[in-house]
């Protein structure tokens, strides 16, 4: 990882450099938009058709294999799995539903006024789409992470993709009793979950995450479909004035390995520290080929000139994964997905087993929402109730409005309710 100073002789290229990573996201959206939007317009076009035949192309799917697996088949996944997986499944998925279910919000109402009642009422999604990837390394833990939260929402249709997925992830799935599984990937499994095709039928919204074409994909479609967030390669940010060396670049390299794009990013005053670090994560990354390549080509190490200018760095970066050393570090906190505090805070267990979701906003879209929870699979809708007393204390103003909108008819609809005004 390239140490990098924000004063000094360096200071200009430093600065450039978190300019540019203050606008990660463009890059990759330009690569994979195009090549996204061809695949999606054939799979809207050409139904299932199209879809096998780029399940050919990019998965080795044969026109023999049904592309929807069967729940036998996955709860015998489930059934052949080795105890201390099953066990491990078991408590993560313990763990990630008491947490969405204390995320769950309430249908409520009160008194406005005498004489009008308002609430709002908590609905769940009818039909969702959870991508859980599996090109480089299986990730049955996206299936836990994306499901379960569905589950708990009350969504009805939980539909899942995965390009050839792994056993661990077929046998997640028979855990989780999912109904509807399909094995496909890339950004033909969005078009196909967002349009419909012969085989499969639509949903309402699409989440999980993917690569750089699965993210351009999902930007395609959201204006016909809903979409969780943009998510994109792993990014870490650790601010640290006292943590432990090993454990920082331990928890840099664990992110790093993810992706050869993965971002990883220590922020410090300390130039002793940044050095002991940077150390650290070449010697953890000697023998992990990913990792080596993301903390070598894309990890940096910036030293600042003050704790507050380390603090405005990280808000500014608004990284996906946070580490802290405190729990008085949280009230700075403005901008990250998800915040690690203290040396024993290990990301990996984030990842796997705390509870809160790891499908969290990437490319710098943590300043302006949090991870996956279990509101993306829900809608809230209000409830006004006026009796006759409400409506004559507050029918006047709004006819004032509706007439300074030029808007006689909203006036009107008032005033034949028996209001002046």
């Amino acid at each position: 990882m390239k140490v990098m100073h924000t004063a000094g002789r360096s200071a200009k290229r430093t600065h450039a450099l978190i300019a540019q990573l203050e606008n990660r996201r463009s890059e990759a959206d330009a690569r994979a938009t195009p090549v996204a939007r061809k695949i999606i317009e054939a799979v809207r076009k050409g139904g299932d058709v199209a879809l096998r035949r780029y399940a050919a192309r990019f998965d080795g799917i044969s026109q023999q294999t049904p592309l929807q697996i069967s729940e036998d088949e996955m709860k015998q996944a489930w059934r052949e799995a080795p105890p201390a997986f099953r066990s491990a499944v078991q408590t993560a998925a313990k763990n990630i539903r008491r947490f969405a279910l204390r995320q769950m919000p309430k249908s409520w109402t009160f008194d406005q006024i005498p004489g009008l009642e308002v609430g709002q009422l908590i609905r769940p999604l009818e039909a969702v789409g959870c991508y859980v990837p599996s090109g480089r390394y299986p990730l049955p833990s996206t299936m836990l992470m994306t499901a379960i939260p569905a589950q708990v929402a009350g969504v009805q249709r939980i539909v899942v993709v995965s390009p050839k997925p792994a056993p661990e992830t077929l046998a997640v799935a028979g855990f989780l009793g999912i109904a509807e599984f399909y094995r496909i990937g890339g950004a033909q499994a969005v078009a196909a979950l967002a349009y419909g095709t012969e085989s499969i039928a639509r949903v309402d919204k699409i989440v999980g995450p993917g690569n750089a074409y699965v993210a351009a994909a999902k930007r395609l479609v959201s204006f016909d479909c809903a979409i969780d967030m943009l998510a994109g390669p792993t990014e870490i940010v650790v601010t640290s004035e006292t943590g432990d060396p090993l454990g920082i670049a331990a928890d840099l390299v664990a992110q790093a390995e993810h992706d050869p794009d993965a971002l990883p990013i220590f922020i410090t005053t300390n130039s002793a520290f940044a050095e002991n670090v940077s150390v650290e994560v070449k010697r953890l990354a000697a023998h992990n080929p990913i990792a080596r390549k993301s903390t070598q080509s894309n990890g940096v190490i910036f030293v600042t000139e003050s704790v507050p200018e380390s603090r405005d760095l990280t808000n500014r970066l608004a990284p996906e994964h946070l580490t802290v050393d405190a729990d008085s570090d949280l009230q700075w906190v403005e901008n990250a997905g998800s915040v690690f505090v203290g040396r024993y805070s290990a990301h990996p267990l984030g990842d796997y087993i705390s509870g809160p979701n790891h499908t969290l906003p990437t490319g710098g879209w943590a300043k302006v929402r949090g991870g996956l929870s279990v509101s993306d699979f829900l809608k809230l809708i209000t409830v006004q109730k006026y009796q006759r007393q409400g409506i004559k204390k507050l029918g006047p103003a709004a006819i004032t409005l509706a007439e300074a909108e030029g808007l006689q008819g909203h006036a009107e609809a008032i005033r034949v309710r028996g209001v002046d005004g």
